[in-house]
């Protein structure tokens, strides 16, 4: 396949050529990210740059946070004009730029079946075949060849891991792996600018936002190092998805101005690697206490210049070295087995002692609370396997499902507390169902409508269920969730929800909003933005049917009972 170099009509400026493939974009017809002259013209236009950019909308939630999302902190990522100008985001395939290198996520056969789609078809014949001369490639590592009919002078192939949630924190290390590798490769062959795709693949089942994360955060800590030996580092992206969860990621890692890594403090996961991006397991850590200040360990001479017969002598006289050793000096810090024996002895004490929860028959509110690192970490891990689910059987029971907006436009998921039959239901099933249908909804603000409608009838969880589920959605949920309407609450829901403000959480539960009838729901949430269950209007009808307006349980209409 032959390149010709793209008319600037056909290509627009950071985006994707809008005529045929074969046009090469070059460096220069892609904005940089840290492209300030163009961020602040349209901010003196509007006033908001978040808004007025339709590449680069803002990622960074609202400006009220802003003010006071520092809290002191140092930033893990501070703003470095130096770096953000090597720096691009690009929506197309790597191969149509003219760049050093670009980067084919591949397998550990390194054939053309499971590379990158279409990279092979562009390069021609020749690729394929020296691919055949390297006998493979390991998981994170990566190895390079010529790019033969490709605008780039080479190409270098990775092996990304596969995802499994028991082994989350083996894969994000070696996925950091495959962009340092590439990285690594790249300044070795004496080349300055790579464009890399999304390594991770969906048939290999690796949530995208989380592998995003690892590579923006590997890109940025490399280049933290070698910043002087590399001139550009091109995010690809091919689909919408991905480019805007790159859109709002890249200001967390190369924020571009002191605004930017202000707010980006708040909202870094707890973890965000070592010096090299790649997670950090403390029970991994060797954590050694200073020597104490004691006079100086005598030297000695040489082992080596010592007879044979002398060798077993310092054997055996070496513990005179221990008056100068601080007891203390080989133990751990924070031991991982004593951290985890305290939890349990906490969980074990709760579990014996006197349970007030407990006792006013709410269940067992479960173990102690957990970290906003364990929190992540957990979300992350459920929602992965939800997605690599087929959760049908749990869809067509109606317990969850998507409404319209309510009168703030906020969109609105249902839950149907009658259709939560308990004894017939796989909670842990159901906990990942709701994970994969609340995800698009927690990013932004939203609400929950739920029907106790006939619900008294049914066998509810306990407290200690809610909890967990509550820490499983993370604190993204806690943060943007703006009401939950609840219908034809009972009494005993009332004390439900008090318990659950009192003992799990007093920010979500303060914001339940009670609706005694239909007409009150519908004052929050128009009618036509629900889909409503027949009974739940037959039940309205039953409990306020007495007197003024009522909702025909037939029609859905409202009207005057005289």
């Amino acid at each position: 396949m032959m390149y010709q170099a793209a008319p600037t009509a056909t290509t627009s400026r950071g985006g994707t050529p809008t005529e045929s493939v074969d046009y090469v974009v070059t460096l220069d017809q892609i904005p940089r990210w840290s492209d300030v002259e163009q961020r602040s013209s349209l901010e003196g236009e509007t006033g908001d740059a978040a808004h007025s950019n339709p590449r680069y909308a803002n990622p960074l939630a609202s400006s009220s946070e802003a003010g006071s999302s520092g809290n002191g902190m140092v930033s893990k990522f501070p703003v470095d004009h130096e770096i953000n100008s090597k720096i691009y985001l690009w929506r197309g395939e790597p191969w149509n730029l003219e760049v050093d290198a670009v980067v084919n996520s591949t397998n550990e056969n390194l054939d053309e079946a499971h590379s990158s789609p279409g990279l092979h078809a562009a390069a021609g014949p020749g690729l394929a075949e020296q691919c055949a001369t390297l006998g493979g490639c390991r998981t994170g590592m990566a190895k390079v060849t010529n790019a033969y009919d490709l605008p780039a002078r080479r190409v270098i192939h990775t092996v990304g891991p596969k995802y499994a949630v028991k082994y989350h924190t083996a894969a994000e290390n070696a996925l950091s792996h495959c962009y340092r590798s590439c990285l690594e490769l790249l300044i070795d062959n004496g080349l300055q600018s790579i464009a890399m795709g999304c390594i991770y693949t969906e048939a290999k089942n690796y949530p995208r936002e989380p592998a995003a994360h690892v590579a923006i955060r590997t890109v940025r800590r490399f280049l933290e190092k070698q910043k002087d030996k590399i001139s550009a580092v091109v995010f690809c992206t091919t689909t919408s998805s991905d480019t805007e969860i790159y859109k709002r990621l890249l200001p967390l890692y190369f924020p571009r101005d002191e605004h930017e890594e202000e707010v980006a403090i708040s909202k870094l996961p707890a973890d965000v690697g070592d010096e090299n991006g790649e997670t950090v397991i403390d029970e991994r850590k060797i954590r050694i206490q200073a020597l104490p200040n004691k006079p100086p360990v005598r030297s000695f001479p040489a082992l080596v210049e010592r007879p044979a017969t002398d060798l077993a002598l310092v054997r055996r006289n070496s513990n005179h070295l221990d008056s100068y050793l601080d007891p203390a000096f080989m133990s751990l810090i924070k031991d991982p087995d004593e951290r985890r024996k305290e939890q349990w002895e906490k969980t074990a004490q709760a579990q014996s002692g006197f349970n007030f929860v407990k006792l006013l028959g709410f269940g067992d509110l479960g173990g102690p609370p957990l970290s906003a690192a364990e929190e992540y970490s957990l979300h992350s891990r459920y929602l992965a396997k939800a997605n690599s689910l087929n959760l049908s059987e749990i869809a067509e029971m109606k317990i969850v499902y998507r409404g319209g907006v309510d009168t703030e436009g906020h969109p609105v998921m249902v839950v149907v507390g009658a259709h939560f039959l308990l004894r017939c239901l796989d909670l842990e099933r159901f906990v990942l169902y709701v994970i994969k249908e609340f995800e698009p909804l927690i990013q932004k603000p939203y609400s929950i409508v739920y029907f106790h409608s006939a619900a008294s009838l049914q066998v509810q969880p306990d407290l200690g269920w809610m909890k967990r589920l509550q820490q499983i959605l993370g604190r993204k949920h806690q943060r943007n969730l703006q009401a939950i309407y609840v219908l034809h609450p009972t009494l005993h829901l009332k004390a439900t929800v008090l318990a659950m403000q009192l003992f799990v959480d007093n920010v979500v539960w303060k914001k339940v909003v009670y609706a005694d009838r239909l007409l009150q729901l519908f004052k929050y949430v128009p009618r036509e933005q629900l889909t409503i269950p027949d009974f739940v209007f037959q039940h309205d009808l039953e409990v306020n049917g007495g007197k003024g307006l009522i909702v025909d349980p037939r029609t859905k209409y409202v009207y005057q009972r005289p």
